[in-house]
């Protein structure tokens, strides 16, 4: 593979990460935020699976959630950590943050701030592509250039950064991002050509002890391989008062010759004054490019005090 192209592959890291192996290493999310109560019959409640697939594919809540944070004050704590190739720890990030908005003008204080082993290099970057991206998605609440994206509502174009690419696989999963090789079509799982490879499944439970939901799980069919698909699952929460959208939960794997990923992310929202913001986020995966170092991370973002 020529070397330019590995710039390419770096920006997809943090939305799709690699290994060839299950992962099984530390998991820093303790917080249940969602029971489900049971199984539904989706017709009973006059919706079907259309119904769910619309509200996915012409969300742009998530998205918006992230730019709504640029409006409040809120703490945020990050627990970040990194993985030799036994997954035995080799590397912590903690952040407690505390964002403020006063007289129009942000305002950010670290409250405490530890790093240990293997995070940074001689020159004081990060030593994984992981973390950039960490970076860039969650940690720019205030950050003009996040809060001017793209429109989420539409499939990319050739023209979008890799940056914008990026947030459309995260914030907008079900549509066709071009420009990614070998894979961009199999993003597209609610296409007539892949819609045949997954299972639709309804239950109704609580989030957060209190607000009724319905979770819409599409998961790949157990007899379609791994690289005929890229999402094997996508999890999403409805409210069942307003259908927005309140949680997401995207299983992630690929594996060629050029690079594989196997990544696992859930988003959660919560609502203040009549608006979405991010709640939890966890992410944990491993992702691996010719020439690159094996990346292998799992972080919990939690905010709260909005």
């Amino acid at each position: 593979m020529k070397k330019s192209l590995l710039p390419a592959f770096c920006f997809l890291l943090f939305a799709f990460c690699s290994s060839a192996q299950q992962i099984k290493r530390f998991n820093p999310d303790t917080i249940r935020t969602i029971v489900i109560d049971s199984a539904i019959n989706i017709h009973s409640h006059k919706l079907n699976a259309q119904d769910f697939i619309d509200a996915v594919l012409r969300d742009t809540g998530f998205y918006n959630a992230f730019r709504n944070m640029k409006r409040f004050s809120f703490l945020a704590e990050n627990r970040i950590y990194t993985y030799d190739k036994r997954n035995h720890i080799d590397g912590k990030i903690y952040r407690k943050i505390q964002y403020s908005r006063i007289n129009g003008k942000h305002k950010t204080e670290y409250l405490a701030k530890r790093d240990s082993g293997n995070v940074y290099k001689s020159n004081g970057k990060y030593q994984l592509y992981t973390l950039e991206m960490f970076d860039y998605i969650f940690n720019n609440a205030y950050n003009s250039d996040y809060a001017s994206g793209p429109d989420l509502g539409g499939s990319g174009t050739k023209n979008q950064t890799y940056k914008e690419k990026l947030k459309t696989l995260i914030f907008a999963p079900g549509h066709k991002v071009t420009g990614i090789p070998f894979i961009s079509s199999k993003s597209e799982i609610f296409s007539k050509d892949m819609r045949g490879y997954y299972f639709y499944q309804f239950a109704r439970g609580k989030y957060l002890d209190s607000i009724p939901v319905y979770r819409f799980r599409v998961v790949r069919k157990p007899s379609i391989s791994d690289n005929d698909v890229v999402i094997k699952e996508l999890t999403t929460i409805f409210d069942t008062r307003t259908f927005q959208i309140l949680g997401r939960y995207v299983d992630l794997k690929y594996s060629n010759m050029f690079f594989s990923f196997d990544i696992q992310m859930n988003i959660e929202l919560t609502k203040v004054d009549g608006e979405l913001l991010p709640a939890k986020i966890t992410y944990q995966g491993n992702w691996d490019i010719p020439f690159h170092k094996t990346e292998r991370v799992s972080f919990l973002i939690v905010h709260k005090g909005y």
